[in-house]
């Protein structure tokens, strides 16, 4: 069920503890095969699995597509936003939602660079609505254990315009990818505590930009082996959890 598509009396009949769930995605290179809307698209494509599964079950809000990029600006096509303002911006549409009743709110992010800022958002808005659930789902990270049995390529194999972004793109987007242009695997390691990928976490934290991680491809991970059967198995593992957490938020109120 989406709130933009309700008429205001519409919400008069709504059960305040539905869940309601915000993507944040973002609007930035993904190397030379895929574009740049890629994490818009793999975002919304979990919603709308999502919402098929469960229908009037959960109620999802207008994506917010522009977000925290910094770290690609080097890529022609980037847009960003500065973290106070996804502070900011993000936590007004939020207010918005704890105003009108609601008391079960997801965050559910398919950028990485929006994890840091989104986990502040979480302890900061949770902190002054302690009669509100909120939770923050990045989808590489709930399905994680899962995921760790798709993928086909080594470490760092997962991680940009990579074996798990380029095969859902295969499947939720198929015009936003340059099969022509896919390429094998890019990835520049630096300090072993440092290095990481989507599945696998690292030790400690290092500031690198996009183009410093990939050689200046925009490409960290190998997209070589990305299909679209992939995709599909990626999906029903992500949404299924994605299913699992929301199911569980509207049945603890």
């Amino acid at each position: 069920m989406r709130w933009e598509k309700l008429t205001t009396n519409e919400f008069a009949g709504l059960d305040r503890s539905i869940p309601v769930v915000l993507n944040v995605a973002a609007i930035e290179q993904h190397g030379p095969h895929l574009a740049i809307d890629t994490d818009v698209a793999i975002g919304g494509h979990f919603l709308d699995r999502l919402e098929e599964r469960m229908g009037d079950r959960v109620l999802i809000l207008p994506q917010i597509k522009v977000c925290c990029s910094e770290h690609h600006m080097e890529f022609a096509g980037t847009l960003s936003i500065r973290h106070e303002t996804f502070l900011a911006y993000v936590g007004d549409i939020l207010e918005s939602v704890v105003r009108h009743g609601f008391t079960n709110i997801v965050l559910f992010n398919s950028h990485g660079g929006n994890q840091a800022i989104g986990q502040v958002l979480l302890e900061t808005f949770g902190s002054r609505h302690r009669d509100c659930r909120m939770a923050m789902l990045t989808w590489w990270r709930l399905a994680a254990p899962e995921l760790e049995k798709i993928r086909e390529s080594g470490f760092a194999g997962v991680n940009h315009a990579c074996e798990f972004e380029t095969s859902l793109m295969l499947l939720a987007a198929p015009d936003g990818v340059r099969s022509e242009l896919i390429g094998d695997m890019s990835y520049v390691e630096t300090f072993d505590w440092a290095n990481a990928d989507m599945i696998r976490a690292s030790r400690g934290a290092l500031f690198r930009t996009m183009h410093q991680m990939s050689g200046g491809t925009g490409v960290v991970g190998d997209p070589s082996t990305a299909t679209a059967a992939k995709g599909e198995r990626i999906t029903e593992a992500v949404v299924a959890q994605m299913e699992r957490v929301v199911t569980s938020l509207a049945k603890a109120h």
